[in-house]
């Protein structure tokens, strides 16, 4: 019997934030924990790049995102017509498919390929993150909002409506809750015998978690934050450094809260597939677009970095697959895993023929406590990465116009020049082992070489 398919996408959560991980007491995260004891917890999963436009490219896709240029927010685009997405692979497998969420690949329109409607999905509920600051306001969109802040304080705090289907959709509440109510009507639907396939896209937690229900506020004790107010008013600048770590009050507070009212979403979804007895049949997988980001109170421990650098806590994620029948109960791996697999794992699983090309792997023999051996690389112009076995080299040009504006605006330490770690036995990358083993660096600088030219790429900086 083909499984049905659960993915869930959540936005800059940290890798430590999951109570079960035991880092922090104030975490609260039970349906997560319920998954990872009733599946597998990949300990060294990656995604493809530290920001989220790229990252999800390649996610949707299966393949290197660089093929098509795609390195930072800048040059960021869905993948070319050509390249099928998953959700087309398993709707050709006859599979109804459904995408609820936020939608960020790169300057996306409506109507074109990045939508939804557009790459194999039936039933949709979503925003156009990329009209709007890569976020979406997590209380209010309308047109009229619209109208009344104006094209730059509209796009800046994310109030655009949004979409089912091609068409406006305005929504005045807490968009994780309706994201969850639409994806539980999407996977409860009586008149519909076919498998699913349900991605579910939260915008949390990314910032502005201030964003609450005034009657979350208010139980948690938390002040009420004023939105940004327009250029006539303030300066953005201003005001997002005040709105971000380290000098937003609470902000750590709002974080979790966001963190706990996702997991409950993500409760109630598993909830569903219990009542309806369709949980036995259905993999499960959870993982966030990039590290988590630190201006946002995330924390990656005992990972070094955050959302934007190619340390481990930019592209190291939690992952967490609930498969019966294929994945042991409370299991642990720690070969590496990349969100490129999700694809041809999906499509393998689903009896399809897994799509010529993909740059990941089908992982069932991995999750179900196998091994692999291979090397994972990232490019974002001004830096780069590659992981071969436990060896890691990570370059960048500390001087780039993009180095200064992560370490000024993001408050992010993107490191200077050449690391090498030993990450089996330095995790958090605090030694730089660069000077002692230049063959290694010479070695996996090769490496990385021939995997630039593989896409397309010319040599890389450092």
């Amino acid at each position: 019997m083909r499984p049905n398919i659960v993915l869930i996408v959540s936005d800059d959560h940290g890798h430590a934030d999951r109570s079960a991980r035991g880092i922090h007491h104030d975490v609260r995260t039970p349906a997560l924990d319920r998954l990872a004891a009733e599946g597998i917890t990949c300990a060294d999963a990656y995604v493809t790049a530290p920001i989220c436009s790229p990252s999800r490219s390649g996610m949707i896709s299966g393949r290197q995102q660089q093929r098509w240029g795609s390195l930072w927010f800048s040059n960021s685009q869905f993948p070319p017509d050509q390249e099928p997405t998953m959700a087309e692979t398993l709707q050709r497998q006859g599979y109804r498919t459904g995408y609820f969420g936020k939608v960020h690949y790169g300057p996306e329109t409506v109507g074109d390929r990045a939508c939804p409607p557009h790459h194999g999905f039936e039933t949709t509920l979503y925003g156009l993150a990329g009209q709007s600051e890569g976020r979406l306001h997590y209380m209010h969109r309308s047109e009229a909002l619209v109208e009344q802040a104006g094209p730059e304080a509209a796009r800046r705090t994310a109030v655009l409506p949004l979409r089912k289907g091609d068409e406006p959709y305005e929504f005045e509440g807490f968009l994780t809750d309706e994201l969850g109510r639409a994806a539980r009507e999407f996977v409860a639907d009586p008149d519909d015998e076919r498998p699913f396939f349900c991605m579910l896209a939260f915008n949390a937690v990314h910032n502005f978690c201030w964003q609450l229900p005034p009657e979350e506020l208010e139980r948690r004790g938390l002040p009420a934050h004023a939105d940004w107010q327009g250029p006539d008013v303030e300066d953005y600048g201003e005001w997002y450094d005040d709105a971000i770590m380290p000098n937003l009050p609470h902000g750590r507070e709002y974080y979790l809260a966001q963190l706990e009212l996702m997991d409950a979403q993500i409760g109630e979804l598993l909830d569903l597939l219990d009542r309806t007895g369709q949980a036995e049949n259905t993999i499960v997988v959870y993982l966030t677009d990039n590290g988590g980001s630190t201006c946002n109170w995330g924390d990656n421990t005992p990972y070094r970095g955050t959302k934007y650098t190619l340390w481990e806590g930019g592209v190291r994620v939690p992952m967490i697959w609930r498969w019966p029948g294929t994945v042991p109960a409370g299991s642990h791996t720690e070969v590496p895993v990349s969100s490129l697999d999700l694809h041809p794992t999906f499509a393998a699983a689903s009896g399809a023929a897994v799509p010529n090309g993909l740059d990941g792997v089908d992982i069932a023999d991995v999750l179900a406590g196998g091994t692999l051996e291979r090397t994972l690389h990232w490019e974002c112009g001004f830096q780069w990465a590659v992981r071969d076995g436990d060896w890691k080299l990570y370059a960048v040009d500390s001087d780039s116009v993009t180095a200064a504006e992560l370490r000024r605006k993001e408050h992010a330490p993107v490191g200077s020049g050449i690391h090498l770690a030993r990450l089996d036995r330095d995790p958090g990358e605090q030694v730089n082992l660069a000077d002692d083993h230049p063959d290694q660096v010479a070695r996996l600088t090769q490496l990385h070489q021939h995997w630039r030219s593989a896409m397309g790429l010319p040599d890389p900086v450092g």
